[in-house]
């Protein structure tokens, strides 16, 4: 029997951990603010970037994944207090071979806590705002 899968799955984990905390959330400044984080993505090329800020009695999201790569078809999840605002697959375009999905939710009351994250194979990017 060989431990090289349990390996490379406790290793991924590992990395996916510790980007999480290099990744720390941002979290909006009184006033209604946008709040900002970005990172680089897990197992592969490509950088995320989230933004998160109150309009109308709503909240704008928007959030970016750019690899360099046009075609790239990856699985996108936003959600919001761990209410699902967005679910569905997204393909990088030309030239910049990146996706920007902007959907708006409700403004909740208290602080909101906006999750996104795309999912391609075995690579991860994403991470969240506090808003």
């Amino acid at each position: 029997m060989s431990h090289k899968p349990v390996i490379a799955a406790a290793a991924g984990l590992a990395v996916l951990c510790a980007s999480a905390v290099a990744a720390a959330p941002a979290q909006a400044r009184s006033g209604g603010d946008a709040v900002r984080t970005s990172g680089a993505c897990v197992n592969g090329g490509g950088v995320w970037n989230l933004k998160a800020k109150p309009d109308d009695g709503q909240i704008e999201i928007e959030f970016e994944v750019d690899t360099n790569r046009a075609g790239q078809v990856w699985h996108v999840r936003i959600t919001d207090n761990r209410q699902l605002v967005l679910s569905r697959n997204v393909t990088t375009h030309a030239p910049s071979g990146s996706f920007t999905v902007r959907p708006r939710t409700g403004d909740r009351a208290g602080t909101d806590v906006i999750r996104a994250h795309a999912f391609r194979g075995d690579r991860v990017c994403g991470g969240l705002v506090r808003i």
